[in-house]
């Protein structure tokens, strides 16, 4: 027990203290908010601009590391599944490897022999359309001339190739060499390698580099980024197949030699969100229109609108959106933001990187609130008790 004097010392300080005038801030609340959230908003786009640069000075490993990735998510769930049949670790590795492998060179084999076997038919239907519009454009009521068709074939040229610019300077920018390519496509490689074999042990060992304070956050984070890592790029996977597939049919359906090209370009181009689209589906109604005519183009054009309305309205809110769950419009922002800051890479993995940051937040931020509470009763349970 305290004795009278303590107590009485004690409601005299608090006394004290709560009688004792508080001075006001000259600042008003509002101002001092925006202030607070000022700076911490300039700490993040400092940091931001950090990585950022970064990136751009060690483009040449990151852009395989990235690569690794999204190969390894693809891979990951076969691998295991193999590992579960009591495979052996690095015969699961080498079989999916060697399987994605035998995929790709499969797809590029059949395209280059398509291209092949239509190259001299597609020059000579090139000459023949590029004839049929400038006779057509002769005529009334367009009267145009020679020297004015070509002037405007070359305006189109230059203004494409400016508005291109970005997007081929970023591939140029990642591989102009066969050297540095074949030393990319081997970082790559022995990236994906490690990361199917202990990527959750390299993922604690670079939280363990980190406050102790934070790391059952970033742990839960990393877990929930790598979840929704594989989820994108199997439901991209079944997209993409389903785009190529679907108006590879159409071109098909209409007679098209390249039928099989196409479809392929679609598929691979259906890995970039909104650009690939567009540039895809301009390849196929060009290569209809010089095929096969004016209605052709028409009918492959709508070919495309409906596979990719498909796309928009079905797969994407039932598929895509389970995975990623990220605003549309954040998607459209991102991969624009990406384009213009690298190319191709920045179009590839902007829309990966926003759906990994946007789940990494999320599980960290449950977790350091989950444990604010459990650390603040803590700390009350520490704190000495007197006996009154």
């Amino acid at each position: 027990m305290d004795s009278p004097e303590t107590s009485h010392t004690d409601r005299t300080s608090r006394r004290d203290r709560t009688s004792r005038p508080v001075r006001a801030s000259s600042v008003p609340s509002g101002v001092r908010t925006a202030s607070e959230w000022s700076w911490r908003l300039l700490a993040i786009l400092a940091l931001a601009g950090v990585v950022v640069y970064l990136v751009f000075t060690f483009h040449e490993i990151v852009v395989p590391v990235l690569v690794a990735l999204l190969v390894a998510a693809l891979l990951q769930p076969a691998v295991a599944g193999l590992i579960r049949h009591r495979w052996p670790t690095w015969a699961a590795i080498l079989v999916c490897l060697l399987a994605f492998a035998g995929i790709v060179a499969g797809l590029i084999a059949l395209v280059t022999w398509q291209v092949r076997a239509g190259l001299p038919h597609l020059e000579q239907e090139s000459v023949a359309a590029y004839n049929r519009a400038r006779d057509a454009l002769r005529q009334p009521p367009w009267n145009i001339s020679d020297t004015q068709f070509a002037g405007y074939l070359h305006d189109a040229g230059v203004y494409a190739q400016k508005d291109s610019g970005a997007l081929i300077g970023g591939a140029l920018r990642v591989g102009s060499t066969t050297g540095r390519i074949l030393a990319d496509a081997l970082i790559a490689l022995f990236a994906t390698i490690f990361i199917l074999i202990d990527g959750a042990g390299i993922w604690r060992w670079i939280t363990g580099l980190l406050p102790r304070g934070g790391q059952p956050a970033l742990q839960a984070g990393g877990a929930a980024g790598w979840r929704t890592l594989t989820s994108f790029v199997r439901v991209q996977i079944l997209v993409a197949a389903v785009n190529g597939v679907g108006i590879g049919l159409v071109a098909f359906f209409l007679g098209l030699p390249l039928a099989i090209p196409i479809g392929v370009i679609v598929l691979l181009f259906s890995f970039i969100p909104v650009i690939g689209a567009i540039v895809s589906g301009i390849i196929a109604v060009a290569i209809a229109l010089v095929f096969a005519g004016p209605v052709q183009a028409l009918i492959m054009l709508a070919g495309v609108l409906v596979v990719h309305l498909l796309e928009a309205h079905v797969m994407q809110p039932l598929l895509v959106g389970g995975a990623v769950k990220v605003h549309p419009l954040a998607v459209v922002v991102g991969v624009a933001a990406g384009t213009g800051l690298a190319g191709v890479p920045g179009a590839l993995f902007a829309v990966p990187l926003i759906a990994v940051g946007n789940a990494m937040i999320s599980a960290m931020v449950r977790v350091s609130r989950g444990a604010a509470p459990r650390a603040a009763e803590a700390e009350a349970e520490d704190e000495p008790r007197t006996e009154r």
